[in-house]
């Protein structure tokens, strides 16, 4: 019996866990899409690289992860505030979270206040933003920066050249 009620309680306390806040209104980037992006994964010594590609289709986003032989890893259409799954893939927890990460990073700066709420998110003074709850974003240039889930995590972010697009 108490085994359940610890599991309940756990099942119950990984429900309520925060989430990245997505935009409150769907932002513009300074990129042009689509947009193919390069994402080196680093979780202590294993590290991943994936493939991704961000593009509008009607009033939606469309965000497809790929490993790096072209196998679709996640998909998923942000429309209306709101995920929604594209396609057959199961559900991914993870990409979801960084694609939220990733809309934050890619919204300019001077859009930041009307897209975030203003206590989800911080500017710091050396170029850095933070967002709530987790989520440190070092850029090193418009399309090269960091993302990172304190030191366990991070994920490597940059555009791809046209001869690396699959």
């Amino acid at each position: 019996m108490k085994r359940l009620l610890l599991l309940g309680l756990g099942l119950l306390l990984s429900a309520c866990a925060a989430h990245t806040p997505l935009p409150l209104s769907a932002p513009t980037f300074d990129t042009p899409l689509p947009a193919s992006l390069r994402v080196e994964r680093q979780q202590g010594a294993d590290q991943q690289t994936w493939w991704l590609v961000v593009q509008t289709e009607q009033s939606a986003l469309r965000w497809s992860l790929f490993d790096p032989l072209g196998i679709p890893l996640a998909r998923q259409l942000l429309e209306d505030g709101k995920w929604r799954a594209d396609g057959l893939l199961p559900p991914n927890s993870e990409a979801q979270e960084l694609f939220a990460a990733l809309l934050f990073a890619l919204t300019p700066i001077d859009q930041l206040p009307a897209s975030y709420a203003p206590d989800t998110w911080q500017q710091l003074a050396d170029g850095q933003r933070l967002l709530n709850p987790h989520w440190l974003i070092d850029y090193h240039a418009p399309l090269d920066f960091t993302l990172s889930q304190g030191p366990e995590l991070s994920y490597r972010v940059y555009a791809l050249a046209d001869e690396e697009i699959p």
